[in-house]
């Protein structure tokens, strides 16, 4: 006979071990976020060295905070709700360790290659293909470990968390694979299979939707788990819910081409973006009223408990990041925001506000009861939320102050018609200040951080960590009718079906997108003067990868006055057909570079790049003596040349064996140049900053040479 009840033990040990990880890597990331913050202001902080400047340290930092933080502290809220909401244990408990370290393996690879400058240069997927294939290959073991429990579970119908749960593992799981798509040239390099706008539209359909279902939809679970748990309340809505989850995983996947607006992507892409992301609003903001009506009746509370504070601020966060990132893609407000510090600011808001705030409050609320015990200071608690929300304002204010004086400073005109600030160097200067009091609101976050840790260390030493927990449920009626059932308890109790139409929903999207990019020559129109990079300027641009110019200059000039008379020709689809990966950014706290080829001579360059402040006093640049002494890697040239080859990039019979000649002719060319103007040093053609010399004089070039007046775009 069925026995009425059946006994089981959830699995602590290992939400402990990521919420371990999450604090860890929290101070990690957040301390090379203060770094990099305070290298605006004292450039000096650069050291001086190649593994420590912005460039190389920027990516580490937004890998850190993103896939080490918030990865950890997903996997954290996962796998501590996920047993409850099931009434079972972990599928396994050998699975459950692979992936936790794993995990860790990989956050160690990043924090290793990425300031060696070995990267992708993709938004929030810099790191390499083998590094690119463990995290599949963890991402699987998750997947397996989530759906291997849920099909064991003892309750019959799925709580709202777990059907975020599941869109966060099948999308990101598509995205990764999609965007990642590349030919090995060796073991720490790559080139994708995408070039150009198709590799931008890829680049931002994935960039965004990690946004999207890994700093959001996984975080929307654990606020629809924790919230309630923490206020002792249920959700205000169920059907609210429903709502928010079918039309948010629909609509976000659409939405990426916001990012391109103004840019060489096609027309009828951007206008797709825009539309999907103002619709957008609608289950955003459905799912923060149904967080923050969880706690009508009980504001009492909020009022006397950091943790429902930590929560409260979080989901409004949420809600203020959710409405902005809408109206950023409105075209006229982009034209604002876009390339400036105000898309930081939108970007912290929701990084420090909703997944920071959110883990904080978890952590505060897990702890004591992974260790069986009560927290140890309510006082702390509440000392660091204030440290928190003043350090997110003292952080988002300036940079969105920053970001309208740029874009206005930018764009001023006399009245003769001249740029008003055409030395791009008056604007950085002017926000210098700026950039000072975002370093203080960092530093207010991060010393939040110790006073968390401190509170939680004094807390878990007056319990013990009670590694198994003893639950007991009825066994699952899997057969069990129930008439009048609403439709989707009836989708519920089928999580294959569930998970089969979540795909389906997030994929439609996409589809639409990038299908006519790949297949409709017509949104590529190709330049006849366009050419492939010479093996020098080949060399030169994956240095420019590698030391992460990008996150500072951009090559995208947009069809504005302001842009065309300060940069030169505005940027055509054509130009970037060679170009793996595009390299348009998303900030420039330098100037655009795409109009760069010819307007200096190579002895500018090369004495920018020894001492940016001799060519441009004021400047924040960190200056780079090691192209100066280090040998350029010509091993790897014909390598490169025959995966270029193989992915459409045209070249003569036998080019790639001879690639190395023309490097060194082109070489012998530039030093010479360098000579005429005084340039000293031994065995110059061999150095790395002639490649990249060889490369900023290409820039732009291909368009100079086309006949204007019957040029196609």
């Amino acid at each position: 006979m069925m026995p009425t009840v059946e006994k089981f033990q959830y699995d602590n040990a290992i939400v402990q071990k990521f919420a371990l990880a999450t604090v860890i890597f929290g101070v990690v990331g957040m301390l090379v976020g203060l770094l990099i913050a305070l290298q605006l202001v004292f450039p000096s902080l650069n050291f001086g060295l190649p593994y420590t400047t912005f460039g190389r340290l920027r990516p580490l930092h937004t890998n850190a905070v993103i896939f080490a933080f918030v990865g950890n502290g997903i996997f954290m809220g996962v796998y501590y709700s996920l047993q409850r909401l099931l009434k079972t244990p972990m599928y396994s408990k050998f699975l459950s360790n692979v992936h936790f370290w794993g995990w860790q393996a990989i956050i160690l690879a990043a924090a290793i290659t990425l300031p060696l400058g070995i990267t992708s240069s993709h938004e929030y997927a810099e790191l390499e293909w083998p590094i690119d294939i463990a995290i599949a290959l963890v991402w699987i073991v998750f997947g397996i470990n989530l759906m291997g429990t849920i099909t064991r579970r003892r309750e019959n119908h799925l709580y709202v968390a777990i059907w975020f749960y599941i869109a966060t593992w099948a999308t990101v799981t598509l995205l990764h694979v999609c965007n990642n798509l590349v030919i090995p040239v060796s073991l720490f390099k790559s080139y994708p299979v995408f070039a150009g706008v198709q590799d931008a539209l890829v680049q931002w359909w994935y960039g965004h939707n990690a946004v999207a279902f890994f700093l959001t939809t996984p975080y929307l679970g654990m606020m629809y788990y924790f919230l309630p748990n923490a206020a002792n309340r249920p959700v205000y809505s169920y059907r609210l819910s429903i709502i928010h989850f079918w039309a948010l995983i629909f609509i976000y996947i659409w939405a990426g081409p916001h990012h391109l607006l103004y840019t060489s992507l096609p027309d009828w892409a951007q206008s797709l973006g825009m539309v999907f992301s103002l619709m957008l609003i609608a289950p955003s903001w459905g799912g923060m009223l149904n967080g923050l009506l969880t706690l009508r009746g009980a504001w009492d509370r909020v009022r006397q408990d950091p943790i429902l504070k930590f929560m409260v601020v979080a989901v409004t966060a949420y809600g203020m990041s959710t409405f902005e990132g809408p109206m950023m893609s409105i075209k006229s407000f982009n034209a604002i925001t876009h390339y400036t510090d105000w898309t930081i600011a939108h970007v912290h808001v929701g990084a420090l506000g909703w997944n920071g705030m959110l883990t904080f409050g978890v952590l505060y609320w897990l702890m004591p009861r992974l260790y069986n015990t009560q927290l140890y200071s309510v006082k702390l608690a509440n000392v660091h939320f204030w440290l928190g929300t003043l350090g997110i304002l003292f952080y988002a204010i300036p940079l969105y102050w920053g970001g309208v004086t740029q874009q206005l400073m930018w764009k001023q005109f006399t009245p003769e018609g001249f740029l008003k600030y055409g030395n791009f160097l008056e604007t950085v200067t002017q926000i210098i200040p700026m950039y000072a009091t975002r370093a203080f609101g960092g530093f207010l976050f991060f010393a939040g951080l110790f006073v968390m840790i401190y509170n939680l260390l004094r807390t878990v030493r007056s319990g013990q960590l009670q590694a198994t927990e003893t639950a007991e449920a009825p066994p699952r009626q899997v057969h069990v009718a129930h008439t009048g059932e609403y439709w989707h308890r009836w989708l519920e109790r089928r999580s294959v079906l569930l998970t089969t139409l979540a795909v389906v929903a997030v994929a439609i999207g996409g589809l639409v997108e990038i299908v006519p990019m790949m297949w409709v020559e017509s949104n590529v129109p190709k330049i006849a003067t366009v050419q492939p990079y010479t093996p020098l300027e080949l060399q030169g641009r994956d240095l420019y990868i590698r030391e992460g110019c990008m996150g500072c200059h951009s090559q995208m000039i947009r069809p504005f006055r302001s842009e065309t008379e300060r940069y030169g020709e505005f940027s055509k689809s054509g130009e970037f057909i060679y170009d793996r990966p595009f390299l348009w950014g998303s900030k420039r706290t330098g100037p655009d570079l795409h109009r760069q080829g010819g307007k200096y001579p190579d002895s500018w360059h090369y004495n920018h790049l020894l001492d940016p402040e001799s060519m441009s006093p004021g400047s924040i640049m960190p200056p780079y003596p090691w192209l100066i002494t280090d040998d350029l890697d010509i091993s790897d040239t014909e390598a490169k040349i025959r995966v270029l080859q193989q992915l459409g990039t045209p070249s003569p019979a036998g080019f790639a064996q001879r690639a190395n000649e023309d490097l060194r002719e082109q070489a012998a060319q530039i030093v010479k140049n360098l000579r005429q103007d005084g340039i000293k040093g031994e065995a110059l053609e061999q150095k790395e900053i002639i490649a990249l010399i060889a490369y900023l004089q290409r820039l732009g070039t291909d368009i100079k040479k086309m006949d204007r007046p019957s040029a196609s775009n």
